[in-house]
């Protein structure tokens, strides 16, 4: 099975899958054992676990399932480093995987070691499709590695860097926001069968799109400095129901990360506590917060037909992504015409997670990859900073519950027309 990232680059299967596993190394590779196992909230998991986890997915769905008498490493291992499939047993709780102190980090590296020389010996007798699930799987745990990081790091009282960031010029504020028409009538959305894919992201269908116009660029510090000042978060008619008893229930008064002194605004990122850029996107909000800015703007979120329609003939490498280990940040928009479609910031939409028409999870544990999250959460589209590049498409649907925010997530506006 070609996916498009082997297609662009010319790799290999053992290419892609060296590749994909030293990233997962190098982003692990600053830190100390006790920094690989902090856990600051019931949301984020440790370095470590991370490492693991990917390890047991392919050790669980490659090498066990798939070789006759494959001995498991270690026995014990399945218990703390399996995540959510019911079909796999028991498991660790979830809140807890930061007191996991053994296997030390270093022996999580040698299973990683054997692991990996176990599949690539037998890499030709394996099934691609899976192969490539379980490489797309530890992209999306790389991401998750950077945002669990910064969520541990900013829980320590001195907020210190992951990584040093090297000294930047402050970006120009971008024009204010032209609306771009979108494309109306019928569409078709949904994943269209060329390269990999998740689940979740067919069959492929059509879609019906009214009138609208997309925003051309994310909303940004500035704008969102604005509705804070217009007292945005102390107006209950801005927000929903639920997201108005959120801001009162967990007294949110600016996006997550953000800090206020008598200096300004400052914010908090993998290279510590920085002055807050007003010409970069918003960052780490919650659907909420989205939906609330967007009516007090005068506008909505789009459907994410609407915006897969619009991205569809987009390059979804183009962006800024994750390319290396290292203190990764939204940036400012530059250009003209729609932009930022891929990476900067994962971009809410006002659609909920739900099966598309047809859609049938495949058989087995590997089935509850997504399908059985399809309740109450949310779609986000486009890819972050911290996604890595050749990891996104249009056809991508990540999903979120409405209050989280430790992902880089912002918004871009629609709008009727």
């Amino acid at each position: 099975m070609a996916t498009q990232a082997r297609a662009r680059t010319g790799e290999t299967l053992e290419d892609r899958y060296r590749a994909v596993r030293g990233l997962s190394l190098d982003l692990a590779a600053p830190l100390s054992e006790a920094d690989a196992c902090l856990q600051p909230m019931p949301d984020a998991s440790p370095a470590k676990w991370h490492l693991a986890h990917t390890t047991w997915f392919f050790e669980t769905f490659l090498l066990r399932d798939r070789r006759s008498g494959y001995p498991a490493y270690d026995e014990r291992f399945a218990y703390l480093f399996n995540s959510y499939y019911e079909g796999e047993g028991e498991r660790h709780p979830r809140p807890e995987r930061g007191m996991i102190a053994r296997p030390s980090l270093d022996e999580v590296r040698d299973w990683r070691d054997a692991v990996d020389a176990t599949l690539l010996n037998a890499i030709v007798d394996l099934p691609a499709d899976l192969i490539e699930l379980g490489l797309n799987h530890e992209q999306q745990h790389q991401e998750l590695m950077l945002m669990d990081l910064t969520a541990a790091f900013f829980a320590q009282p001195l907020r210190p860097a992951v990584w040093k960031a090297p000294a930047a010029r402050p970006a120009a504020a971008p024009p204010e926001i032209e609306w771009i028409e979108g494309r109306e009538g019928i569409v078709e959305i949904g994943h269209d069968g060329r390269g990999f894919a998740f689940d979740c992201e067919g069959p492929r269908h059509k879609a019906f799109l009214h009138p609208h116009a997309l925003a051309d660029r994310l909303v940004t510090n500035g704008e969102w400095l604005r509705f804070i000042q217009a007292g945005g978060y102390r107006d209950p008619l801005l927000w929903l129901s639920d997201g108005w008893a959120w801001v009162r229930a967990e007294g949110v008064e600016a996006p997550l990360y953000w800090l206020k002194s008598e200096d300004g605004w400052s914010r908090f990122g993998l290279d510590g506590v920085k002055p807050l850029s007003p010409a970069e996107p918003v960052c780490h909000i919650s659907y909420f917060e989205a939906d609330a800015f967007a009516r007090w703007a005068g506008a909505r979120l789009p459907t994410e037909a609407e915006w897969e329609a619009a991205a569809d003939r987009m390059d979804p490498d183009s962006g800024n992504e994750l390319d290396a280990a290292g203190p990764v940040r939204p940036r400012a928009a530059d250009g003209a015409g729609l932009r930022q479609m891929f990476g900067d910031v994962w971009e809410w939409t006002g659609s909920a997670f739900l099966p598309y028409p047809g859609f049938k999870p495949a058989e087995g544990a590997v089935g509850e990859y997504n399908g059985k999250f399809m309740c109450a959460q949310m779609v986000l589209r486009g890819g972050c900073c911290a996604t890595p590049r050749g990891h996104m498409r249009a056809s991508y649907r990540n999903f979120f519950y409405p209050h989280q925010r430790w992902m880089y997530s912002g918004l871009r506006l629609a709008k009727d027309l």
